[in-house]
């Protein structure tokens, strides 16, 4: 698992330019509240629907474990396809993915523990769950730091050689995301089976509140469509693949059940709604003058 999502972000890294973060200043307020929307109103939001919903602890702990996930690897294919701002969406992935090495274990540990003391005093349930920073600051860097770093120096240093694998590899992570995915979900399927339902509508609710919280955002801050669609994929797709290390990670998680099926059909379902949003707003025409501003700006 550790090598699948290590060559994932280093094919997703390849693609990284410097000029992606160059282009945040091209987008200082849609970065600003697209960053701010993944990792400052996601698991705030998803803290609350978990004290609404109330759903097993291990399941919960998997939700606030998603919600403090970067983007995934799929949000600028995603993106793409929803005629959203590819720009932003690259600059936020960059940007997201580097952050993540210190703001998921820190939100996670926030969240974490705030959910924890709650079971304690109002559920009355103790869960033998212990948050360790550090450890999950060390795995994500490891995971996502260095795939990252090296992915984007050999994009940049090795120009041809990118543009001529950048495709298979890019296609080979998808597939590499698929089976990992789905190899999660075979592995447990005898316990998965009887909680597919609960689980998918719990999923399904997450998944309606990340993207609409997002698009929200971008609209009371009166920023383009297009860039409004970005924050919600943005803040939509979350890396499944590193909430799945994490969890059956020895030293943190050690394959706890409940996180596990919830962040394994989060990665099934978020290709899913992906692709069904895609196909709606690519047929929603944006209005011309903000749409050619994008464009405008992207071929700088």
């Amino acid at each position: 698992m550790n090598i699948t999502l290590a060559v994932i972000m280093f094919g997703v890294a390849l693609e990284i330019k410097l000029q992606n973060f160059k282009d945040i200043v091209n987008y200082p307020k849609s970065f600003i509240l697209g960053f701010g929307a993944q990792f400052i109103l996601l698991p705030a939001l998803t803290f609350l629907l978990v004290i609404i919903l109330r759903p097993p602890a291990s399941v919960a702990m998997g939700m606030l474990l998603i919600a403090a996930c970067p983007g995934g690897n799929v949000s600028n294919f995603i993106s793409s396809l929803s005629k959203a701002n590819v720009a932003l969406s690259v600059s936020l992935t960059a940007a997201a993915t580097l952050a993540a090495t210190l703001l998921t274990p820190l939100n996670y540990s926030i969240y974490g523990t705030f959910f924890v003391k709650y079971s304690e005093r109002a559920l009355h349930l103790n869960i033998p769950i212990e948050i360790d920073f550090w450890q999950m600051v060390q795995t994500v860097f490891i995971l996502l730091g260095l795939p990252l770093i090296i992915g984007m120096w050999v994009g940049n240093r090795f120009p041809v050689f990118t543009s001529r694998f950048v495709k298979p590899i890019r296609i080979g992570s998808i597939v590499l995301y698929l089976i990992f995915i789905f190899g999660a979900l075979y592995a447990n399927l005898e316990h998965f089976s009887h909680s597919i339902v609960p689980i998918g509508i719990l999923v399904l609710l997450l998944n309606v509140q990340t993207l609409f919280s997002g698009y929200v955002v971008g609209t009371i801050a009166k920023i383009s469509r297009a860039d409004r669609r970005t924050i919600s994929i943005e803040t939509g797709i979350q890396n499944s693949g590193l909430a799945l290390i994490l969890i059956f990670n020895p030293k943190l998680f050690n394959g706890n059940g409940g996180m596990a099926f919830m962040a394994a059909w989060w990665g099934i379902w978020q290709l899913v709604s992906g692709l069904l949003i895609a196909w709606i707003l690519s047929r929603i025409k944006l209005p011309e003058t903000k749409e050619t501003k994008v464009l405008a700006t992207d071929d700088k």
